[in-house]
């Protein structure tokens, strides 16, 4: 299995941060190439921009810990587990870092590229609007 980090800085509180990261339709907004997401239960349906639908397992949604960790569903990958970690750096900013476990090994590259993006997608939403989030 193969790990891939890609971490960002954001001018904005841990809490403002994972007001979005924690709520699980809101990936449609931040992440460049999904278009809409559904939340039934622990099962989010996220759909790409070319129609595609993929179902992910939400494993974890933790507000105090500011983790949210989420299975894609067994198919062309044997394995995966995406976690995104909020850390509070005491000056109003976030270190929010993203992580990717995948088999096979090749798609963790792709995937961790699409994360990249996704972050620098969120900072860039979250600095451009400085209203606190609730």
């Amino acid at each position: 299995m193969a790990s891939v980090r890609r971490q960002v800085i954001i001018n904005r509180t841990a809490d403002d941060v994972y007001a979005v990261i924690g709520d699980p339709v809101t990936i449609a907004d931040w992440f460049p190439g999904m278009v809409n997401a559904t939340v039934d239960g622990t099962t989010r349906i996220i759909t790409t921009e070319s129609g595609l639908p993929m179902a992910e397992e939400i494993v974890t949604n933790d507000a105090i810990q500011r983790r949210f960790q989420y299975r894609l569903a067994p198919g062309f990958i044997q394995d995966h587990l995406g976690t995104i970690d909020v850390f509070d750096l005491g000056d109003g900013r976030s270190l929010v870092a993203y992580s990717t476990d995948c088999e096979p090994a090749a798609l963790a590259l792709m995937i961790g590229g699409a994360t990249g993006n996704a972050l620098k997608e969120l900072k860039r939403q979250l600095e451009e609007d400085q209203q606190p989030r609730r």
